[in-house]
């Protein structure tokens, strides 16, 4: 058996975890030759990669990042090196030239998405789930997302002091693109005073009100907001865009609106933090480590028995699998009535709307976290 391995797509804890998964339990299990290619699809593209021995894969499980290199802009459909042309053909022929059993993909929707196309045109894959966004359809969790979580909350904890001590507005924007995760997990973490994300516009009125209530009470007030976030009737504030990119939008700068909207309307300075890509960089945090070595394991398991076409998942705190195409194109977001929601409007933290009449959690409820 001869299996590559890829990473897709943006940077990620947990990826050199899911590597090392997978080509041990495919070395140990199926005495399989195992190679990487560099750079995502870029390496399929070009023919980049090298053997990975199992040396290679040791002592890599706490790195962050990812040993073999990635790429978000290498899509084999639209090949930035081509002049946006078709390269899909080339991509199968170097999977056949290197007599490969299959590839197993690590990457967020976008990369499954490429992953399902390439796999109709006979390219076998099996997927694993990687985003520190956590909005992959058919998965309760992605790996990167509690790294992301857990700096993010960090970061809340640390705006709360000089906060606190200035008497300020302070407001973190966190990344998630259209989805909220990041900003709902770690303003509830956190203890933030108002919780925006995407999934429910905001007004800025109700935002001044919460801040001018604290100025008399508590004198500061946290902020955290998703990058996806926009006000209610508005749009998504956009920092850039990158024409020859599968995803050339680039969400940022509500945190910096936010800031200027909320200055005429309270007497409290405001200031914003943008949390970035620190989000993505570092060590994964213990349960990212163990979510990827499982992920990676179960993939490996599904090469094994010849099952291709498929993403692991985790469903209610168990592994599956979920075809390919339930996942490509396609974004999971937060569930307006999920009970995180329900729970931040429980203690009082404001979602950035007045009219929100969220009802509290009734045992029977269905109480998925």
């Amino acid at each position: 058996m001869k299996i590559g391995i890829l990473t897709g797509g943006g940077d990620c804890p947990g990826l050199n975890a899911v590597i090392r998964a997978v080509a041990k339990s495919l070395m140990l299990q199926c005495d399989a030759e195992v190679l990487g290619f560099e750079q995502g699809f870029l390496g399929m593209i070009e023919k980049k990669y090298r053997d990975l021995s199992y040396r290679d894969v040791s002592g890599i499980l706490t790195a962050g990042g990812t040993i073999l290199g990635t790429h978000n802009k290498a899509n084999p459909f639209e090949y930035f090196g081509a002049d946006g042309a078709d390269v899909s053909q080339q991509v199968v022929d170097n999977y056949h030239e290197l007599g490969l059993d299959g590839v197993v993909v690590i990457g967020g929707d976008g990369t499954m998405t490429i992953a399902h196309q390439l796999h109709k045109m006979g390219v076998r894959f099996v997927g694993v789930p990687k985003t520190i966004d956590n909005d992959l359809m058919h998965t309760d969790r992605t790996f990167g997302f509690d790294t992301a979580v857990s700096i993010a909350t960090d970061a809340v904890d640390r705006l709360q002091t000089t906060g606190e001590s200035h008497g300020r507005v302070m407001i973190l924007e966190t990344m998630g693109r259209y989805a909220g995760w990041i900003a709902l997990h770690a303003g509830m973490a956190g203890a933030a005073d108002v919780i925006l994300i995407p999934e429910l516009p905001f007004e800025i009125d109700e935002i001044a009100r919460v801040c001018r209530a604290r100025e008399e009470r508590q004198r500061f007030t946290i902020i955290v907001v998703g990058e996806g976030a926009k006000p209610r009737g508005g749009e998504q504030v956009v920092r850039e865009t990158i024409e020859d990119s599968p995803d050339p939008i680039r969400l940022g700068g509500i945190g910096n609106y936010l800031s200027e909207q909320l200055k005429s309307r309270v007497d409290s300075e405001v200031r914003t933090t943008v949390l970035g890509h620190v989000q993505r960089g570092g060590t994964p945090t213990a349960f990212d480590r163990i979510l990827s070595t499982n992920f990676g394991i179960y993939a490996a398991s599904l090469v094994a028995a010849g099952r291709f076409g498929e993403m692991v998942a985790l469903k209610d705190g168990k592994l599956c699998s979920i075809e390919l195409h339930k996942v490509a194109n396609k974004t999971r977001y937060v569930p307006v009535d999920s009970l995180m929601v329900r729970a931040a409007a429980a203690v009082g933290t404001s979602l950035g709307r007045r009219d929100l009449n969220i009802d509290l959690a009734k045992p029977g409820d269905d109480l998925t976290i």
